[in-house]
């Protein structure tokens, strides 16, 4: 939720932690409050970065042993200074490598649905307003009402539920 007044942002953080149950995250963000770039779902470069993390969990693995494959397949000599073992460990060390860089590029090239809306937002806070990022409990609904009574300039859904 957008937000023009940082009493009114407050005021409704209060009255929404004391639901029950309370919302899994109720974080201020703007001038004073929790800087936007902390964010997880705010910051487009945080889950990039989660993102090459994880999938380099299985592209470098899977690069070494096909680094390591290729060169035994196909009986290349390009590294036979490094002898009957080291040639195709180093076929396996440069596919693991190339398994790294791959993690980066297939990371990168994935962009976020939410871009839009997020770069919307960090135009509000540009202009001096707060955010209030509400995540509700599984299965539970989010308190329109009470949202509605603190009168948001903008209400922006990041995720659908």
């Amino acid at each position: 939720m957008v937000l023009e007044d940082r009493d009114k942002l407050h005021g409704l953080r209060d009255r929404l932690s004391q639901l029950d149950p309370a919302p899994t995250a109720l974080v201020a963000i703007g001038a004073g409050e929790t800087a936007m770039e902390s964010v997880e779902q705010l910051n487009p470069g945080i889950a990039r970065q989660r993102r090459q993390r994880s999938m380099v969990r299985w592209l470098m693995p899977f690069g070494f042993f096909a680094g390591l494959m290729f060169s035994l397949i196909t009986n290349l000599d390009t590294f036979a200074f490094a002898g009957t073992y080291g040639e195709p460990l180093i076929g396996g060390l440069l596919g693991m490598g190339s398994g790294w860089m791959g993690s980066y590029a297939a990371a990168a090239s994935v962009s976020s649905e939410a871009d839009d809306r997020i770069r919307s937002l960090r135009n509000r806070i540009e202009e001096g307003n707060w955010l209030l990022l509400l995540d509700a409990a599984a299965g539970t609904d989010i308190p329109w009402n009470l949202i509605q009574q603190s009168r948001p300039r903008a209400v922006v859904r990041l995720a659908e539920s």
